[in-house]
């Protein structure tokens, strides 16, 4: 009998099977590379985009523990986060000490929150964090405090004059103004646009130059003055200086006169030839080299702090390092900050800002600065009403920001609320000197502010050593309760009083006065 394997047909099924089992083995040995293909892909893809730093990631249990090689921090990837932010004065937010302002709570400068979990030594708390609704110095629809067609830049490195004239010519810009700002070790150029872009648009553009380190627009600041109100103040000249008594003036200068403190006014002109200002102002400075004469609102800031004859300043043995940022109108960021880093190289103790604008991130920094090398930083409130949002520089944290009152101990009704309000002077109906060898009757947070910055001289005259923070301490302790009891979004503090001021500096025990490390 034949074998059933000779048969024709068995021989063809064994074949077919033969042929089937080797496809089926080739099949075999390629799954494994297109499975290591896919994971391969599944890497690849999820290595893709920026990743988070290890603080902001989900906590360990939640996520591998290492996926590929990290991305670079998340301040170096993508739209950044504004270095300068510090949110809403006395509310949570991102805060870069000492690198700028960009703080917002004024109107169109919102920013998104949210919460991240995780973060060093938390596992699982939470962080408040801030991102800008527009990209780095790119202003916010809304914000049109700035000068049109005109904008503020630095450099990466120190660039050849060549190479930034070449930077100007490719963008289509014009060079305005280049400062050197000492006290940020840095140099600021103001351009102008010529091919018609908005400032927005050409900000985006120098934003894509890895040349250019920051821009901005150039922000527009106006002084914190308001228009005289009547308020039933005396009349008389003399009796006007109500602010005399209100502050305990007259005791305190039996304690402290100012004497040999440099008190920097960052202004307008001063008429140096006023008689209550003879032999006050120490130095000047133009930022602006305009060569303008005197105008009435530095001359009345000067008056108020450093005044002697028939008007009486609250430090009148002060001097005064007059700095020009400001035309008869308006100042703007780059010639503010000329002014502020000349005073600060000038050695000035306090530096008085009676004005006020949009939050501006250059500003933010050199306040930092100026602050960091022991400045005392006074600025106006402002007079945009209660329901202003916080305006600037009196927002930064770094500055002591002053409101103003009438001779009854009423809140001046157009000065800003805020939780950034430190201290209250008197500010409505003020007598005040004007050029010309004249006197009238002033009222804003303006001149509340002189009345302060007078007064921290003061206190350094007591206490040289004092640094900003042991001033600020002084003048915020020994002040009258004004309003709520309490700390307030109106008063701050409330009235301040300068012969406790003084006094209180006067205890030689009293080491939380000293400037560290001095």
């Amino acid at each position: 009998m034949r074998s059933h394997s000779n048969h024709p047909a068995q021989r063809s099924f064994d074949g077919r099977s033969k042929l089937t089992l080797a496809c089926r083995l080739a099949w075999l040995a390629v799954i494994p590379a297109v499975l290591m293909g896919d994971a391969a892909q599944s890497a690849s893809v999820l290595s893709v985009g920026p990743r988070l730093p290890p603080n902001m990631g989900p906590p360990p249990s939640m996520s591998p523990p290492s996926i590929g090689p990290r991305g670079p921090v998340l301040n170096t990837v993508g739209p950044r986060f504004d270095p300068t932010f510090r949110g809403t004065p006395g509310g949570a937010g991102f805060s870069a000490t000492g690198s700028g302002n960009d703080t917002g709570a004024s109107a169109g400068n919102k920013y998104k929150r949210r919460h991240i979990s995780g973060g060093g030594g938390g596992g699982g708390t939470k962080r408040l964090m801030a991102a800008r609704r527009t990209p780095g110095g790119v202003p916010p629809v809304t914000e049109l405090h700035y000068l049109p067609g005109e904008m503020v830049f630095e450099a990466v490195g120190t660039p050849s004059d060549r190479q930034i004239t070449a930077l100007f010519n490719r963008l289509r810009l014009s060079r305005l103004d280049t400062r050197r700002i000492e006290l940020l070790d840095t140099t600021f150029y103001r351009a102008r646009i010529l091919d018609g872009s908005s400032v927005p648009a050409k900000i985006r553009a120098l934003k894509a130059e890895r040349a250019v380190r920051s821009v901005q627009p150039n922000h527009i600041f106006t002084f914190a003055q308001s228009a005289q109100a009547a308020t039933g103040a005396p009349a008389a000249a003399d009796a006007a200086q109500y602010a005399l008594a209100k502050l305990r003036l007259g005791e305190a200068h039996g304690v402290a006169r100012g004497d040999k403190v440099l008190v920097a006014v960052i202004d307008s002109g001063i008429d140096q030839s006023h008689p209550a200002l003879t032999g006050v102002i120490e130095k000047s400075f133009d930022a602006l080299n305009s060569g303008e004469g005197p105008h009435s609102h530095g001359t009345a800031i000067a008056g108020i702090i450093a005044g002697h004859a028939r008007l009486t300043g609250a430090a009148p043995a002060v001097h005064i390092l007059a700095a020009r940022a400001f035309s008869a109108t308006q100042g703007s960021t780059i010639s503010i900050l000329a002014s502020i880093d000349w005073a600060a190289g000038q050695g000035a103790r306090v530096i008085n800002m009676s004005f006020t604008g949009p939050s501006d991130p250059a500003l933010g920094r050199i306040l930092a600065a100026a602050r960091q090398k022991g400045a005392v930083l006074v600025a106006a409130a402002g007079n945009a009403g209660p329901k202003s949002s916080p305006l600037w520089p009196a927002a930064d944290p770094n500055v002591i920001a002053v409101t103003a009152t009438d001779y009854d101990d009423r809140l001046f009704a157009m000065a800003n609320r805020g939780s950034h309000v430190a201290i209250a002077a008197p500010g409505v109906d003020i007598l005040v000197a004007t050029p010309g060898e004249s006197y009238k009757m002033e009222s804003g947070t303006s001149f509340a502010a002189a009345f302060v910055s007078g007064v921290a001289a003061l206190v350094l005259e007591r206490k040289p050593q004092a640094g900003p923070d042991a001033v600020k301490k002084v003048l915020l302790s020994t002040a009258r309760d004004l309003g709520p009891k309490g700390r307030d979004d109106q008063f701050g503090a409330g009235l301040m009083d300068a012969y406790q001021a003084v006094s209180t500096v006067d205890k030689p025990a009293d080491a939380a006065l000293q400037v560290p490390g001095r």
